[in-house]
């Protein structure tokens, strides 16, 4: 069975994560690549940093799917002096395409936010802010806990779904916790949209100061699990996703990537 090309691809990974559920603001779908050239190998990641790079020479991969963008912003030149240049010039000199869908992955309805909620086991299970185009998918999740927990019994359950002991929370661990907002990565801009929503707890990756100090004046828990253990978890999932649509390709997660952020004990 021939290789796939990039174009049949990356219109498989743009149906699973539409690009226009994207955030304004973000650099999605295929951004470095031929879409006529073949790819028999793929290795997804959350960040595309400089040994991730050097991962995917060294395995001969065609195409990396990486969740956050590179180049995020736009570039006016690629040269080696800066890591983006770095990587860049690395990967097209070896022929290894990039594709991103982030934001619209995020917020798709089997996205990352919807697995998260899955992975809570919460039940009626809707997006946080509805996008325009369909009702079914948008920024964020929100749903139900079932039965009822306390602040302290759902961050071990939150523990329990990433095989991940060490959390940061805003609140009291007694404080009873219904309803559940979920917003992956940086989360902190839909803090005001989980307020309003009349929502208990949000877990999220990160969150600013003040977003906290926020949230607690609203008397609204907080979970941080940190920006890579809320989404690398869905970069191995997309990655098992992706070989099942075409087994005849080699497909996995980054071996290398690593949570920049290590905790002292």
């Amino acid at each position: 069975m021939s290789a796939p090309t990039l174009s049949l691809i990356t219109a498989k990974l743009a149906e699973w994560a539409p690009l226009e559920l994207a955030e304004s603001w973000d650099n999605v779908g295929l951004l470095v690549g031929d879409p006529a050239c073949t790819a028999s190998r793929i290795m997804t990641c959350l960040t595309l940093s400089e040994d991730v790079a050097d991962e995917a020479i060294a395995e001969h991969v065609d195409l990396i799917v990486t969740h956050h963008p590179l180049p995020f912003r736009p570039l006016t030149r690629i040269v080696t002096d800066r890591p983006e240049g770095r990587i860049l010039w690395k990967l097209i000199g070896q022929q290894i395409a990039i594709y991103s869908a982030h934001t619209a992955y995020d917020s798709a309805a089997s996205g990352v936010n919807q697995q998260w909620a899955q992975r809570l086991e919460l039940t009626e299970i809707a997006p946080l802010v509805a996008s325009e185009q369909a009702p079914t998918v948008g920024t964020g999740r929100v749903g139900l806990v079932a039965g009822q927990a306390t602040l302290a019994s759902f961050a071990e359950q939150v523990c329990e779904a990433l095989e991940f002991a060490r959390l940061r929370v805003v609140g009291s661990d007694a404080q009873i916790i219904r309803k559940v907002a979920i917003a992956c990565g940086s989360g902190g801009s839909l803090f005001q949209a989980a307020i309003a929503a009349g929502v208990d707890v949000i877990v999220t990756g990160e969150a600013t100061f003040h977003d906290l100090l926020a949230a607690r004046a609203a008397e609204m828990a907080v979970v941080l699990t940190g920006h890579f253990a809320s989404e690398r978890f869905a970069v191995e999932s997309l990655a098992a996703q992706i070989a099942r649509e075409f087994p005849s390709i080699a497909v996995w997660p980054s071996r290398h990537e690593t949570d920049p952020v290590r905790t002292i004990p």
